[in-house]
Parts: C-alpha cells; structure tokens; sequence
C-alpha cells in the first residue's frame, strides 16, 4: 500500500505546485502590465504540460491507495477527496482548453482575457485543494 500512496502524495504535491506556478505567474502578470505577455506565457504552458499528469498522477494514486486498502464503511474524508478530485478533473479541463485557445491568440496580441480566466480557475482549484488537504489530515469522520 506505500507504493500507491506514495504516488498519490507525489500528484497531489506536484499538481498544487504547478496549479501554484500557474495562478501566481498568471495573476501576477494580470498585475504587471509592462511585463509584455511572458508570464501569461509561462503560466498557460505551465497549465497544458504539467498540471494534466499531476492530476492523473493523483488522482489514479488514491484509487489504487483505495482499492488496496479495503477500507471499512464509508469516510466523509474520503468522499471530500474524490469530490474535490473529480470537480478539479472536470476544471482542469476546461483549463486546458483556455490555455490552449490562449497560447495561441497571445501570439496574435490578444488572449489575455482566457488567461485571466485560467488563473481565477487555477485559484479556485487550489482554495479546493486547501480543503482536501484538511480533510486528508484530519479525517473528520
């Protein structure tokens, strides 16, 4: 059981750092005007390469952690995690899809407006993230 969770640890801490990198470079060039694109840049590509195998890292690491577990009865922290999980999967994607979409229109001086959008989603992500956390550490009921 050490191997899974250990992979499950290992998404969850790298898709936090990269859902991190991605609101902070996003949000700070929202707030630097002068800084010409670069950390819109940054931030977007950060969302498309990194934050997808995070996920999936983590998200198949607590499965695997579950099923070999056999866990008796339900957990209220187990079922935030998966909600949590679940709900970020389907933001992720989205994420993706804006990121993608504004790559591509950064090159043609516009986009900034997804951008923007990614890095609220990335913030809301992280604010759920916060809470997995709690609920994995302190396994309320």
């Amino acid at each position: 059981m050490t191997f899974p969770l250990f992979l499950h640890v290992l998404g969850a801490m790298l898709l936090v750092g990269t859902l991190l990198a991605v609101a902070t470079a996003i949000l700070l060039d929202w707030r630097l005007a002068d800084t010409a694109g670069g950390l819109t840049r940054l931030g977007l590509r950060t969302m498309v390469i990194a934050v997808v195998p995070a996920h999936l890292l983590m998200r198949i690491g607590a499965q695997w952690t579950e099923a070999e577990a056999d866990l008796p009865g339900e957990y209220a922290w187990l079922d935030i995690g998966y909600i949590v999980a679940d709900l970020g999967g389907l933001l992720v994607l989205v994420s993706l899809v804006l990121a993608a979409i504004g790559l591509r229109k950064l090159r043609a001086g516009g986009g900034r407006g997804l951008a923007r959008a990614v890095g609220v989603i990335s913030t809301i992500m992280l604010a759920g993230y916060v809470v997995a956390v709690w609920a994995m550490t302190t396994k309320p009921l």
